[in-house]
C-alpha cells in the first residue's frame, strides 16, 4: 500500500470514528482530557504503521486498542498501580490482548457495543458543550473531538491562527478538569437545559459555514457540512426531543440552497435570482421529514422549528413571488416572541416588504436603525439601502449600501453590495 494511501484510509476512518474512540477512552479512563491525547497518540501511530503494513481488517478496533494500550502506559508511568490500571489492563487482557510486538494484532480489534457507543458519544459531546467553557472553547473542542477536525482544519475555518485554537482547546481541556466535570450524559434534570448549549454550537458551527462573516467566499461548505452531520448524531441519539429534529430541519433546508447560492465565479447569487432546479430536493424532503417529526411531538415549534417552517416555505415556494410571504411573516412574529433579537426584527422586516411594500417595512428598519442593537453590523444599512432603491431614492440608497461596504467582512458580500452601489 502506498503512503499516500494509507494516510487517506486513517484521515476518513479518524473523520468517521474519531468521536466514538474518543468517548469509549474517556469512560475507560475517566479522564476526558487523557482520553483526546490518547486517541491522537494513537492517530499518530497509524500514521506510520498502516502505510506500511497495510490497513487492518477493524480500523476503529485498532485505534482504540492502540489508545487503550497507550492508556496502560500512561497510568504505569505515572505509577498508578491502582484499580483503575488494574481494571484497564485486566479489560485490556479479556478482550484486546497484545501481540509481543506491543502493537494490535488482527484478532485484538475491539467489537464495539451500539448502545455503550451511543452514551459515550453522547457524553462526549456534552462535555464538549459544557456551560463552564466559552462559546468559542465548546466550537473548537467540539470540531475537534466530536468533528475529528485538526486544530489546522478549524483554523482554516474561522481565519484565526493554528497557534489560537490549539491554545482553546488546551485551556478547555483545563477548564474541564479544574472544574472537575465528569465524563457522562448529564441527569434527566439537567439534559434539557445542556442539550440547549449542544445545539447552539451546532448552529453557530452551521452559520458561520452557510455565510462566512469573513473571508473570500460567501460558504464554508466544510463547516456547514460538519453541523449538519452533527446535528444527524444528535438525531440519533436524541431521538425524543423535537428541537433536536427542528434543528436538523432547518440545517437540511437551508444547505438545500446552497448549490444555487454562488455563481461560477463563486460570487453570491441573490435568492429571487436563484435557479431553484439546482436546489437539493433530497435535502429539502430530508429536512422536511425532520420538521414533520418535529411538529408531531406535539409542544408547538420553538427556536430552530420556527427557523425550519420558514425555510420551508421558500423551499416548497416555485419562485419568490409565489412564496408565502404571509405566513413568513407570522412565523418572524412568533420567533420575536420566543427569542427577541434584532436580527430577527430585520428578517421580519425583508418579509414584511414582500408581504406589504417596502415603505411598511422602511418603518421597521428606521425603528431598529434608532437604537444600538445592530451598530457596526452591515446588514442593517444593507437592508435599508434595499428598501430605498424599491421606493426611488437612490440617492440615500447609495449611502446605505456604501456604509454597508465598509463594515462587511465578507470580501463576496462587498462585490455584490458594490454592484448594487453601480446599479443605482
Amino acid at each position: 500500500m502506498g503512503d499516500a494511501t494509507g494516510r487517506d484510509a486513517v484521515a476518513a476512518v479518524w473523520r468517521i470514528e474519531s468521536a466514538r474512540i474518543v468517548g469509549a477512552l474517556a469512560r475507560y479512563t475517566g479522564d476526558f482530557a487523557l482520553a483526546e491525547d490518547l486517541a491522537q497518540e494513537a492517530l499518530a501511530e497509524a500514521l506510520v504503521s498502516w502505510p506500511r503494513d497495510g490497513v487492518p481488517r477493524q480500523p476503529a478496533g485498532w485505534l482504540l486498542t492502540t489508545g487503550r494500550r497507550r492508556a496502560v502506559d500512561a497510568f504505569r508511568r505515572r505509577s498508578a498501580l491502582d484499580e483503575r490500571y488494574a481494571a484497564l489492563a485486566r479489560d485490556l487482557g479479556e478482550g484486546g490482548a497484545l501481540s509481543r510486538g506491543g502493537h494490535p494484532r488482527e484478532e485484538d480489534d475491539v467489537l464495539w457495543d451500539p448502545d455503550q457507543i451511543d452514551d459515550d458519544v453522547l457524553a462526549l459531546i456534552f462535555t464538549s458543550c459544557h456551560p463552564v467553557l466559552s462559546r468559542e472553547a465548546r466550537v473548537a473542542l467540539t470540531l475537534r473531538v466530536v468533528g475529528g477536525l485538526t486544530s489546522d482544519e478549524i483554523a482554516r475555518a474561522f481565519l484565526v491562527p493554528t497557534a489560537t485554537v490549539q491554545a482553546r482547546i488546551t485551556r478547555a481541556k483545563k477548564t474541564l478538569a479544574a472544574a472537575r466535570v465528569p465524563f457522562a450524559v448529564p441527569p434527566a434534570a439537567e439534559r434539557a437545559e445542556r442539550l440547549g448549549t449542544v445545539l447552539s454550537v451546532v448552529y453557530l458551527v452551521f452559520t458561520e459555514g452557510s455565510s462566512a462573516t469573513t473571508g473570500d467566499r460567501l460558504l464554508r461548505l466544510d463547516l456547514a457540512g460538519e453541523a449538519q452531520r452533527l446535528a444527524r448524531v444528535l438525531a440519533r441519539l436524541v431521538p425524543d426531543d423535537p428541537e433536536v429534529h427542528s434543528l436538523l430541519a432547518l440545517l437540511e433546508l437551508t444547505a438545500a440552497r446552497f448549490p444555487a447560492r454562488t455563481g461560477a465565479d463563486g460570487e453570491p447569487v441573490l435568492l429571487e435570482h436563484q435557479d431553484r432546479r439546482r436546489w437539493d430536493r433530497s435535502a429539502v424532503e430530508r429536512g422536511r421529514a425532520a420538521l414533520a417529526r418535529a411538529e408531531r411531538a406535539g409542544r408547538g415549534l420553538g427556536y430552530y422549528g420556527l427557523q425550519a417552517a420558514i425555510a420551508e416555505c421558500h423551499a416548497v415556494a416555485p419562485s419568490v413571488e409565489a412564496t408565502d410571504w404571509a405566513r413568513i411573516v407570522l412565523l418572524y412574529e412568533a420567533l420575536g416572541r420566543l427569542a427577541p433579537s434584532p436580527v430577527v426584527d430585520l428578517n421580519r422586516a425583508v418579509a414584511v416588504s414582500m408581504a406589504h411594500g417596502p415603505a411598511v417595512a422602511l418603518s421597521i428598519v428606521d425603528e431598529l436603525a434608532g437604537t444600538a442593537a445592530l451598530a457596526g453590523s452591515h446588514l442593517l444599512p444593507s437592508v435599508r439601502g434595499e428598501l430605498l432603491a424599491r421606493l426611488g431614492r437612490p440617492d440615500e440608497a447609495r449611502e446605505e449600501f456604501a456604509l454597508a461596504v465598509a463594515r462587511c467582512g465578507n470580501e463576496r458580500e462587498r462585490g455584490l453590495l458594490a454592484r448594487k452601489i453601480d446599479a443605482l
